[in-house]
């Protein structure tokens, strides 16, 4: 019986790994067709530009003209986010520690050079941020939030938001995010997804160890109050000061060398 084409041959020893590396290659392409179908439908092929910005159109498909997102949406902002941010949450997502399908199979086939190059195109994109949506959250609820973004809860190890995340909130570069801009339901789907230990980062998480120390409730609270506060003018975040962070996290100290100039 001649050899099927992908495929070992009779008596061949099967590596392991080769399930895994054919489910992420079926689910790369199905999810670039997906969202080349999203995205152009059935118009007829345009001539290809071969630039960054042509190249993560399918990005936008779901995070919105050059990365800015919907604000009544659900995908997160990813323009003006730092780099190093960025490129360890696209590392994440290829390396399946955080888990979403659609990432994860349009990232599986990319090398550290090719997410760098990725994460850099969208932090350099300075673009205004539309208004906060109008709160629905109680007003108590939202103060219960803010307390927590601002003073943490000692008695329970629990920092301060601000601590990590910048006093405006905009992040720290070059690899703590901004909290601010984010739609709530997004907010509140990646803190529940930390406690649960549905998504990870490089150890030590320190993510995971807010989120577990947080109640559903205080999720809540937290989540509406950051929704409803308008992003500063100038949301780029500045440099992390040299003190070190309340709690020791992987995606901060952790080397984020590209492995090689090739991969896309």
């Amino acid at each position: 019986m001649p050899r099927v084409r992908g495929l070992p041959a009779a008596g061949m020893a099967i590596d392991p790994g080769a399930r895994v590396r054919a489910r992420r290659r079926a689910l790369a392409r199905c999810a670039l067709v997906a969202v080349a179908v999203a995205c152009f439908g059935a118009a007829p092929a345009a001539s290809f530009e071969d630039t960054i910005a042509q190249r993560v159109v399918a990005c936008t498909a779901c995070h919105g003209k050059e990365g800015r997102a919907a604000p009544d949406g659900y995908y997160p902002r990813i323009a003006g986010k730092p780099a190093g941010y960025l490129f360890n949450q696209l590392r994440n997502f290829r390396d399946e520690r955080r888990h979403y399908e659609l990432m994860n199979g349009l990232l599986a086939l990319l090398n550290d050079a090719y997410l760098q190059e990725i994460a850099d195109h969208f932090a350099s994109l300075d673009l205004p941020y539309p208004p906060p949506l109008a709160p629905t959250a109680s007003a108590a609820l939202r103060e219960a939030g803010e307390a927590l973004v601002r003073r943490g809860d000692p008695a329970r190890g629990l920092p301060a938001c601000n601590d990590c995340h910048g006093v405006q909130m905009t992040g720290l570069a070059p690899f703590v995010p901004g909290l601010l801009g984010l739609p709530r339901d997004y907010v509140n789907a990646q803190l529940g997804a930390w406690r649960s230990g549905q998504r990870r980062a490089l150890p030590p998480d320190c993510m995971a160890q807010v989120a577990q120390r947080l109640s559903a409730e205080d999720i809540g609270a937290v989540s509406a109050w950051l929704a409803a506060q308008p992003v500063p003018a100038n949301s780029k975040a500045p440099p992390a000061p040299p003190t070190p962070l309340p709690l020791a996290c992987g995606g901060v100290t952790a080397a984020a060398a590209p492995a090689s100039p090739t991969g896309r």
